[in-house]
């Protein structure tokens, strides 16, 4: 199986636009500071404010959809309940990957993707744009906005998160966080 998305399948799936992808990254980036090799998972109510994120290390470089999926539905499930239940959802699932490179497509863009498309509706979620930070700034993959601060390096201005890093079971490392919450450990179950 081909689990992975180009743009074009991206720009296909009508993916909704963020209504202001430049507040979000700030917003994800002051949370988080995702030095490269990190993912940020984000949930916008329908308002489009954020209502929780988690930032995770996925395992090393995998080009498959369906791991990469795996990592988001377990952070997903941290962060918010499911919304299953609803006729239609009503919040969106949003995907920051913090890498090395050029800003361009990769085919592990693709599984990201893929991932973020199919976490977001087993979790009765609605899919997100996904958003690349790369030393040369941030974009919105399949619609063209961007800007060049903060960056993949913008990690290292900023304060650490409270305590060090930790390793879970699975070799991921997380944290997990509310937009009021203070920043909270997540443990593998």
């Amino acid at each position: 199986m081909n689990r992975t998305l180009d743009l074009e399948a991206w720009g296909a799936a009508q993916i909704p636009l963020l209504r202001d992808p430049r507040s979000l990254v700030a917003d994800l980036h002051r949370l988080h500071l995702p030095p490269p090799g990190t993912a940020v998972i984000g949930v916008l109510d329908p308002s489009h404010r954020l209502v929780g994120s988690a930032s995770f290390t996925p395992r090393p470089s995998s080009s498959d959809g369906w791991q990469r999926r795996n990592a988001i539905l377990v952070h997903l499930r941290r962060v918010v309940p499911h919304d299953l239940r609803r006729a239609t959802p009503s919040r969106t699932a949003v995907l920051l990957v913090s890498r090395a490179g050029d800003p361009g497509w990769t085919p592990e863009d693709g599984a990201w993707m893929w991932g973020l498309r199919d976490a977001a509706g087993l979790h009765g979620l609605r899919c997100g744009s996904y958003l690349t930070l790369t030393p040369q700034g941030w974009q919105v993959l399949g619609d063209g906005r961007s800007g060049r601060s903060p960056h993949a390096g913008s990690w290292a201005y900023g304060a650490p998160p409270v305590g060090s890093t930790p390793a879970s079971a699975d070799g991921e490392s997380d944290w997990t966080r509310g937009p009021v919450e203070p920043l909270r450990r997540t443990a593998a179950r």
